[in-house]
């Protein structure tokens, strides 16, 4: 799968995840920041650890969105 194609796959992923109604967890453990503005930025981090081919041996989106979700020390400044 190319970069662009998990690019996409990725964008898609978190629009889904950005604007569900399933973000209860959310609110418990983050202030400061709505459900909307952190997926954002945390979808933009991801697309440039792909861009610079952190997830070149990632199948789908969806497994590198998993990958980031159990360890997010896995993008570059995120904290």
């Amino acid at each position: 799968m190319t970069r662009d194609d998990l690019i996409e796959q990725v964008k898609e992923e978190y629009e889904n995840i950005r604007f569900s109604k399933d973000q209860q967890h959310f609110h418990s453990t983050s202030t400061g920041i709505t459900p909307e503005a952190y997926y954002g930025t945390l979808m933009r981090a991801v697309i440039d650890e792909i861009s610079n081919g952190k997830f070149d041996n990632c199948r789908s989106g969806k497994e590198i969105i998993n990958k980031v979700k159990a360890d997010k020390s896995l993008l570059g400044g995120w904290e």
